[in-house]
């Protein structure tokens, strides 16, 4: 034996202590091996080379990453999937995402052949198509139906005003929101008829209005105005005693066919030109008829003050201009259809600019403003409130001198070619309408007659 304890030769393992022959042995942490389904249920046969096993995390001195076998049954937990949750919903979204344009391009579709029927078939009906597409334009309900209607009954005029500013204002609100298509441009625009030909739709000087589809703006317009024209009939036939004898009950059989067959024809002579899908029709419908039926029960519009015409009129503006803005900034551009309408439009010049949403939005704005001003005017107190207000002679030439100053007033066209210009001249030639209308030709019509009453005397 050398010194240090070594030997020569063979060297001997060190024996273990006693107490080191009964100690448990300490537990062997497995690895975690991630492999293929294929390399973990087919391992290689007899001398083939080993696959490539990847090892996983590697397993820190504390208890949590113990395998499930050396934990106690309280501390196992279920492993969150995340991304495979994250995932799933994405895929569901993109599914009901895909049926959702299934669906919308079937039935933009229907209305293309809708469309392409009454194109082919009504083809002699087109100049009538075309004039009920523009006597159902709001801007005759301004023009023609107020004056009527104010001189003979003012509670049904103020009414009218309303049913079609407020009316208007929320399709321009319905329209920026829905986003809906117009089938001149849709038809071009979509992959639908990648694999066959589409349907050939005629344009009409009427055709490219500029501004989204849904709801029908005609149509909504045209069934909140004459239903309150119906309901006025149907209300003053009734009386103050309020009962039903049968000619009334034929009066609302007539009133209220006639209404129907309005409203039909709007819609068919919109659907015609292809400026509107057919369920765009029929929503533009029940709105203005939920519209005109609203302000059925508001009292409030008969009594108000100039200051509250102020407040509503800022209010519309201000709430539509925020919209507007905060859609812009969300990356939403709104002026989306006035670029397709300049794409697909058959003919430049059918483009107008008056059928924007913000001509439209400033046009209402512009007879609510101006009918709060006419309605506190010295002019509109003076000749409407005083005695001769109730005269049938002055109102039948209130009516006449009204429609045929309106008439000549409705010639002017704003230039077009400065926006910014366009939209103020619009704004303020709308003012003028109920100005002229409550307050300047009355006043005028009283004072005529007043000089003719002293000449006479």
């Amino acid at each position: 034996m050398l010194q240090g304890g070594t030997v020569r030769g063979r060297v001997k393992a060190p024996v273990p202590e006693r107490s080191m022959l009964h100690a448990p042995p300490k537990p062997v942490f497995p690895f975690y091996v991630r492999c293929s389904k294929h390399v973990c249920n087919n391992p290689p046969p007899g001398d083939a080379p080993l696959a490539k096993v990847v090892l996983g995390p590697k397993i820190g001195a504390g208890t949590s990453d113990l395998p499930a076998a050396n934990k106690s049954p309280q501390s196992i937990k279920p492993r969150r999937h995340g991304g495979a949750r994250e995932s799933r919903s994405r895929a569901e979204g993109q599914q009901l995402q895909g049926r959702m344009e299934a669906s919308m391009n079937l039935l933009h579709d229907t209305g293309i052949q809708a469309t392409h029927w009454l194109q082919q078939h009504f083809q002699g009906s087109q100049d009538w198509f075309l004039f009920i597409s523009f006597a159902a334009d709001l801007r005759n309900a301004f023009f023609v139906l107020f004056p009527i209607w104010f001189h003979f009954s003012e509670s049904v005029g103020i009414r009218l005003i309303w049913v079609a500013v407020i009316g208007d204002w929320l399709n321009l609100v319905f329209k920026w929101i829905l986003f809906g298509e117009r089938p001149y441009w849709w038809v071009h625009e979509t992959d639908y008829y990648s694999n066959i030909s589409a349907p050939e739709i005629q344009q009409f000087p009427l055709t490219c209005e500029t501004g989204p589809g849904s709801p029908s703006g005609h149509a909504m317009g045209a069934a909140g105005v004459y239903y309150t024209m119906v309901t006025a009939l149907l209300s003053a036939a009734m009386g103050k005693k309020r009962s039903r004898t049968p000619k009334y009950w034929v009066l609302w059989t007539v009133l209220w066919t006639g209404f129907w067959a309005v409203q039909v024809c709007v819609c068919l002579s919109r659907v015609f030109i292809a400026a509107h899908f057919p369920h765009q029709v029929i929503a533009g419908v029940i709105s203005g008829m939920v519209v005109a039926k609203t302000f059925q029960h508001i009292h409030s519009i008969y009594h108000a003050s100039l200051r509250q015409y102020l407040g509503i009129t800022f209010f519309l503006f201000s709430f539509a201009m925020g919209f507007y803005l905060l859609l812009r900034v969300l990356g939403v551009d709104l002026l989306w259809t006035l670029e397709r309408a300049r794409k697909w439009c058959a003919h430049p010049e059918w483009v107008h600019i008056d059928t924007t949403p913000f001509a439209s939005l400033l046009r209402n704005l512009g007879i609510l403003f101006g009918l709060g001003l006419a309605l506190n005017s010295h002019m509109y107190l003076e000749s409407c409130r005083g005695k001769q207000g109730r005269q049938l002679p002055f109102r039948l030439g209130c009516v006449a001198a009204s429609l045929l100053v309106l008439h000549l007033f409705d010639a002017f066209k704003p230039p077009s070619h400065m926006q910014l210009l366009f939209y103020i001249l619009s704004f303020c030639k709308s003012a003028a309408v109920p100005l002229a209308t409550v307050g300047l030709i009355p006043y005028c019509v009283s004072q005529l007659l007043a000089t003719q009453n002293k000449k006479a005397a």
